[in-house]
């Protein structure tokens, strides 16, 4: 009975220490328990692709369609492309010719007596040349390739310049003629005094005609080069953007 005891103890020692010991004879160390996270999950690991683009980032853009205020209605589609790549870090993050989609959210006609025609737009997504898409919240920042518009607001409302002085111009002009008129056919009725009068009706008519006249429209034609600015941050996936090369 002891000696079965003893071939017990000694099988027992003999095991531990084949368990506590590698083929080659050395000693495997304990490996330390690993610290889970707070949801119990391994920790994701950082996607080697994923770049940002940073909010305030400004891309010029080249208008697609014509847009006016004449014909334009709150919802209607915008249309735009890149004009020139934007490069962070020595990387092409949107190249040149990448499609920009928005919308039209605001739409005023200039008004008769006061008032200038205005227009609002946001960019709402970005389609590259490889059919990658990214949903983006983009706004006009400045308009160079429009001639009497400007952005009035940090949202990016185009504006159309003030014209009443180009207005009462016109209705100088035209009160030119009336003027004529009116001289003329006062002149044959009562004289001088009433070619002056004349003169003076038709001149004022003239004035009061172009300033009833509704504002000018903002209208800005194909190709017209404007810059949009990006709103807030915006991850893209690098290895997405380039388009695929076909074997030869």
């Amino acid at each position: 009975m002891r000696s079965a005891w003893m071939v017990l103890l000694v099988s027992g020692i003999a095991l531990g220490q084949a368990v506590a010991q590698t083929t080659d004879g050395n000693a495997v160390a304990p490996t330390a328990p690993q610290e889970p996270t707070a949801n119990g999950a391994p920790e994701p690991q950082a996607d080697p692709n994923a770049v940002m683009i940073p909010a305030g980032t400004r891309i010029p853009l080249l208008l697609k369609q014509a847009i006016s205020t004449k014909n334009a209605r709150e919802g209607d589609s915008v249309y735009a492309e890149t004009a020139f790549p934007f490069v962070l870090s020595e990387r092409v993050l949107v190249p040149a010719g990448t499609y920009i989609q928005g919308k039209i959210t605001h739409v005023e006609r200039g008004g008769r007596i006061k008032g200038r025609a205005e227009i609002l737009m946001h960019f709402t997504s970005m389609i590259y040349p490889s059919g990658y898409t990214v949903m983006l919240p983009g706004s006009v920042q400045n308009t160079p390739g429009a001639d009497n518009k400007g952005v009035k607001d940090a949202e990016g409302t185009i504006q159309q310049d003030k014209d009443t002085g180009k207005k009462i111009e016109q209705g100088a002009k035209a009160g030119v003629y009336g003027a004529s008129g009116g001289a003329l056919a006062g002149g044959l009725s009562r004289g001088i005094n009433g070619a002056r009068v004349g003169a003076a009706a038709g001149a004022a008519a003239g004035v009061a005609w172009a300033l009833l006249k509704r504002g000018s429209d903002v209208k800005l034609d194909v190709g017209t080069s404007i810059e949009m600015e990006i709103q807030r941050p915006i991850t893209v996936d690098s290895s997405r953007i380039q388009v695929a090369r076909v074997a030869p």
